[in-house]
């Protein structure tokens, strides 16, 4: 996954364009059936319109003596994205207005866009800034704007049942390593859903521009989105080493929900729990009124909650292989969940024999052992009413480490599946 992140950080990447292209290209590599799609712009979606395709040639800043102070070659976040063309000399008070640094970073180079206004503009440290001195400056962006199209990656894994699962990533940040740590986790995971045979639920796994590919998507499919959807996540900032964090759906109750509490719980102990006013990416769409998808999304560090958030300090030495293990972690436990939650149901009354089967102690010592304990308490809950992830939130297990355990109570008769309710596989 580092290896990955390492060849996916220093791509210029916008909403739309090349950058866009070559990532999903790179994907593709370890996602072979990875479809790559492209709609137009221009092309109406809900509220939105698809933008023009904006190409960065060159940037730079240079003084009279033509000593250049900034330049897009050297760092791609130098240069506000979406920056129309510009090639003109201005004194340092005009200038300033085109520039943004960040005083409480004075060594970070902000990350600034700018899809829906037209205009130009530069990033730069404060303390560049501040070295600024009076005079006359030349200001060039070398780019284009121009009918083209946005392009995202979809893949669609069939299970047993046609209902689906969304994983959705975005492919639009430059050289921002927790932002693109979401794609390549996202790869994992998919590589993992792949070699799994058999599969309960189909999966649908996206590769989206932030916002506008996450419209342009709903717009396209949201028919039977609706309709299929049991849980989905927005796959963002999970390669760092420090906390986990969550993002609940709009109302917080769905199986989405659940799963990434109850997994949060118990793989870390301690998480950020956020409220969905503190939402802040695609779960903004996949949530909104209307579309109602039941989404969340689990991340290490909340973006927009992290010193290096949207700025040059958000790099390959923050992004980890360990944070991006426990990133693709949590991710193949909720998963796991998933999969394998049901609703099973005791067939005998009263506590069974387990001494004769061979799962309970054949002498009294007044204590019973870990596992003979969460038998007896998995088959005291097990009325057919709750759900295996409801059982282990009860009992305070995690669920993964419940399923041998169930396993076995199946193959020994002792537990059957309520079918009646939802699906159990």
């Amino acid at each position: 996954m580092h290896d990955l992140a390492q060849r996916l950080w220093p791509i210029t990447r916008s909403i739309t364009g090349q950058g866009v292209r070559d990532t999903l290209k790179i994907i593709k590599e370890h996602i072979p059936d990875l479809a790559i799609m492209s709609v137009p712009s221009g092309t109406q979606c809900f509220d939105w319109v698809v933008p023009e395709e904006w190409v960065i040639f060159d940037a730079f800043i240079e003084d009279e003596s033509g000593n250049r102070i900034v330049e897009y070659s050297q760092n791609n976040l130098h240069v506000v994205g979406y920056s129309t063309p510009v090639d003109q000399w201005l004194d340092l008070e005009q200038l300033q207005a085109h520039l943004h640094s960040l005083p409480s970073q004075p060594n970070a180079i902000p990350y600034v866009t700018s899809y829906y206004e037209r205009g130009w503009g530069f990033c730069l440290t404060d303390e560049q800034r501040q070295s600024l001195k009076p005079g006359r400056y030349r200001a060039v962006v070398r780019s284009t704007l121009h009918p083209g199209e946005l392009n995202y990656g979809e893949l669609i894994l069939r299970g047993d049942t046609d209902q689906e699962i969304l994983l959705s990533t975005y492919v639009c940040h430059p050289s921002l390593a927790n932002e693109i740590s979401g794609s390549v986790v996202t790869a994992a995971i998919a590589r993992l859903l792949r070699a799994a045979n058999p599969r309960k639920y189909t999966y649908r796994i996206v590769f989206v521009p932030e916002t506008i590919g996450s419209i342009v998507y709903l717009s396209a499919n949201l028919a039977r989105m609706k309709e299929k959807t049991i849980a989905g996540y927005v796959i963002t900032c999970v390669g760092d080493e420090r906390t986990y964090s969550y993002v609940p759906s709009r109302h917080g109750d769905t199986l989405a929900d659940s799963v990434a509490k109850h997994v949060l719980h118990h793989l870390s102990g301690k998480y950020e729990a956020y409220s969905f006013l503190d939402r802040g990416s695609d779960e903004r769409q996949y949530c909104s009124p209307g579309i109602d998808l039941p989404v969340a999304s689990v991340m290490r560090s909340k973006y927009d909650s992290y010193h290096e958030y949207h700025s040059s300090l958000d790099d390959l030495t923050l992004v980890t292989p360990t944070g991006l293990v426990g990133g693709f972690l949590a991710y193949a436990h909720i998963l796991e969940c998933l999969e394998e939650n049901c609703y099973p149901k005791v067939t005998v009354l009263c506590e069974p024999s387990l001494g004769r089967r061979g799962l309970y102690p054949t002498r009294s010592t007044g204590r019973i052992g870990w596992q003979t304990l969460t038998i007896l308490h998995v088959m005291a809950y097990s009325d057919g009413s709750l759900s295996l992830l409801e059982i282990a939130d009860r009992i305070g297990e995690p669920m993964w480490k419940l399923l041998p355990i169930v396993a076995q109570l199946f193959d020994e008769g002792l537990l059957v599946l309520n079918t009646a309710i939802g699906h159990c596989g």
